[in-house]
């Protein structure tokens, strides 16, 4: 074929598919507005919650408007079962940190966009799908809410969008969403400090603080793969496991990048089934299982794993803020407040002493010493050097951002700190932390 009639064919079957996209719209009868406003649900929901439920569902997912305080509305998906006494779990949510007032829309249009909106018609959240040939929107049993093509092929779905948790089936990408985050605390549904995130050849926790640039590592995981290439895939799935004895296994699959690896990474075994399971980033940095026991009479929630559990998995004292913005933690538990004249009873008011400004430069500030005690981060890293005690004092004085550092006398390594939160306690007296404080 001539060249010239070659690029006519290319041309025609582009301008043909783009049309066919293009005049692809949402049936009448598929598109929808819901309005948020009318009375409140009644049943038991996370985060003391006040919502509204709306006609999409696929028991035991519901898509609702949930607020924890007036007037600032979170679409979001639920999970639970109606006849259940235990309470129902957000498990997706669309405007993270971008709330919606009384009277707000959420609107599927012949276009195949779905949009959220305030009452004044400012979008707060919306797929990104106008003419590209969605045709409708399912909520799959699994809690995929998704837009379709005529073909059955998903053109945009929420399993591409986790927030905090992941569900059965929905799993990270190195080239797409790699990690989960946590959100604020009960009153404001906005990101949090911790994330669980898919790097390298590893799994990983972070805490973010403003103080520091770059996040905190807190945790991270064996190695995957045989030592080659990266996670290209990691899927949280739920299998039959009848050989040990257990009715189900509760399992990240991964596959490596630029390897032929893949492999499983056992979290829980139940013994009943788990597909109605969940996996989180809690508020306060820990990750953990919902399974819901639908055998249990009335059905329940349970938590069968923890990744910081103080016995079988990691100790609760490399938790970032386990023990608040201060405190020492040993066997699980807060322990000490380390104050300037000695070890004082731990309560949440313990807090680092209150530093003049930095204008000054680092002739304000001095420290005091707690012996036998590493900073959380201190398992995966242990500071830079060799240097010199004085070195590294004058080095954390200097910077604004420190808020004090952990010395290793014997091997003369220097760990700076923007966040001293949980010092854990050790038996090596030669770990010693220098909490900055005013002269």
């Amino acid at each position: 074929m001539p060249t010239c009639l070659l690029h006519s064919f290319i041309l025609l079957v582009i301008v043909f598919c783009y049309l066919n996209v293009a005049n692809a719209t949402v049936p009448t009868s598929r598109t929808f507005k819901y309005i948020n406003e009318g009375d409140l649900g009644e049943y038991y929901v996370e985060y003391f919650a006040d919502y509204r439920a709306l006609p999409i569902f696929n028991l035991p997912f519901q898509l609702c408007f949930y607020n924890t305080t007036p007037n600032a509305f979170t679409l979001a998906l639920r999970m639970g079962s109606r006849r259940s006494e235990s309470l129902m779990r957000w498990v997706w949510e669309a405007n993270r940190g971008r709330p919606v007032g009384e009277n707000a829309t959420l609107t599927f249009g012949k276009d195949g966009n779905l949009v959220l909106a305030d009452a004044d018609g400012t979008v707060a959240w919306q797929t990104g799908t106008a003419n590209k040939g969605v045709v409708g929107l399912n909520l799959l049993g699994n809690g995929n809410l998704v837009l379709y093509d005529k073909k059955g092929k998903y053109i945009w779905q929420s399993f591409d969008h986790p927030t905090d948790t992941l569900l059965v089936g929905q799993g990270l990408r190195s080239n797409g969403p790699n990690k989960l985050v946590s959100r604020t605390s009960i009153a404001d549904g906005s990101e949090g400090p911790y994330s669980f995130v898919m790097e390298q050849r590893y799994l990983k926790m972070y805490y973010k603080t403003k103080n520091s640039p770059t996040p905190l590592m807190y945790y991270r995981s064996d190695e995957f793969g045989n030592g080659q290439g990266s996670i290209a895939n990691l899927k949280f799935y739920c299998y039959p496991e009848t050989e040990q004895g257990y009715a189900f296994e509760l399992r990240f699959t991964f596959d490596m990048n630029n390897s032929t690896s893949s492999g499983t990474y056992i979290l829980a075994r139940p013994k009943y089934n788990s597909t109605y399971s969940m996996l989180r980033v809690e508020s306060d940095g820990n990750l953990k299982i919902y399974t819901y026991n639908e055998h249990v009479y009335w059905g329940t929630w349970e938590n069968t794993y923890k990744l910081f559990d103080g016995d079988d998995h990691e100790s609760l004292c490399q938790l970032p803020k386990r023990c608040g913005s201060l405190g020492i933690c040993e066997d699980n538990q807060c322990v000490a407040c380390p104050k300037p004249k000695g070890l004082l009873g731990w309560s949440k008011s313990c807090a680092p002493p209150v530093l003049p400004s930095c204008k000054t430069g680092g002739s304000n500030v001095g420290y005091y010493k707690v012996v036998g005690v590493e900073h959380f981060t201190n398992a995966y890293t242990e500071g830079i050097g060799p240097m010199k005690l004085n070195d590294c004092r004058v080095k954390c004085s200097n910077d604004c951002g420190c808020l004090g550092f952990f010395y290793r006398e014997e091997s003369s390594k220097c760990l700076q700190v923007p966040e001293l939160g949980t010092l854990v306690k050790v038996s090596n007296s030669s770990h010693v932390a220098y909490i900055k404080m005013p002269k």
